[in-house]
């Protein structure tokens, strides 16, 4: 393959594994499908390809896919044991964030809704959501019928709308107060505080340090605040498994405020925290080691600054 098809392909790459990682959610998986696209690319008739980005966008949304319908995924996440892994602001797999629309596509908690649409939903409602293609472009990429295409989006969107909770934050240092207000509660054990700063309608998901078989699932301020303060009540297994005392700290994950919980400089769990009218109305905690390695390749290269506050 000459450099100038390598070229081309490069210039797409970015794009491709955004795209990717919003249908598969997932960095590593979104990596491989990027590779399984050069090689096809590597293969193809290049000189019949009229058009190269929308040929790559085609084989790679088809890759995922074939994945997402893969049994050994099917089975994962039909389980309930998985989560979206989470990316630190700045790392190019995030994509575009110019629009609203492009911002939420990418968050934690729409990504996990998204496990709930079929695969050629969420493919329809990345592609036009995210990344803005024509009806007319989707059904040229997932061979069927722009009627097909309209028909999916708007499911989608509905489904989507009808379990989202809180709806992003508009003011990112108004929303890192919050946190950090709710962090000191739920260090401090006033379990009261807590409960007033959680949303009538708060929800929290975590994978259970990767340790449950299943997602652990809370809702109503009073179960949330206990399962939160449960988390962050020092005990000596926790100091065993963690490897230490970790320090916590705030930073912007997949567009929300976060708090990454670090022990001697390796990020041991994330909570994602969305904000809504000044309270927390949504929390994702993933602590999976095989969920933070891309996090944690960015978190060494990161000035993590002074942690707010320190446990166990």
């Amino acid at each position: 393959m000459d450099s100038a098809a390598i070229d081309r392909f490069e210039a797409s790459r970015g794009r491709l594994a955004s795209l990717a990682y919003r249908l598969l959610g997932s960095a590593a998986d979104a990596e491989d499908a990027v590779q399984d696209t050069f090689i096809r690319w590597q293969a193809a008739d290049r000189e019949r390809v009229q058009v190269p980005e929308a040929w790559l966008t085609k084989v790679v949304t088809n890759i995922c896919l074939d994945r997402l319908r893969s049994a050994r995924a099917r089975h994962e996440r039909a389980a309930g044991a998985w989560l979206p892994e989470p990316l630190l602001e700045g790392d190019p797999m995030l994509g575009p964030a110019d629009t609203f629309e492009q911002r939420e596509s990418v968050s934690l908690a729409v990504l996990t809704l998204l496990e709930r649409l079929s695969p050629v939903e969420r493919a329809v409602y990345v592609l036009r959501e995210a990344f803005s293609y024509s009806h007319s472009e989707i059904a040229g990429i997932l061979d069927i019928t722009e009627s097909a295409s309209q028909q999916h989006v708007h499911r989608a969107r509905i489904r989507v709308a009808a379990e989202r909770h809180g709806g992003g934050e508009a003011d990112p240092a108004s929303a890192r107060r919050v946190v950090e207000e709710f962090l000191a509660a739920a260090a401090s054990g006033r379990t009261e505080r807590l409960v007033a700063l959680l949303t009538d309608d708060v929800t929290v998901v975590s994978d259970g340090a990767g340790l449950a078989k299943h997602l652990l699932r809370r809702k109503t301020r009073e179960r949330v605040a206990s399962f939160v303060r449960a988390g962050f009540k020092p005990t000596p297994a926790k100091r065993r498994l963690a490897g230490g005392s970790p320090a916590f700290h705030i930073a912007r994950v997949n567009g929300a405020t976060a708090v990454l919980a670090v022990v001697d400089g390796r990020v041991m769990g994330a909570v994602a925290v969305e904000v809504s009218d000044g309270k927390v109305a949504s929390l994702c905690g993933i602590a999976a080691a095989d969920r933070l390695a891309r996090l944690n390749e960015q978190w060494r290269q990161h000035e993590p600054g002074v942690p707010v506050a320190h446990a166990w």
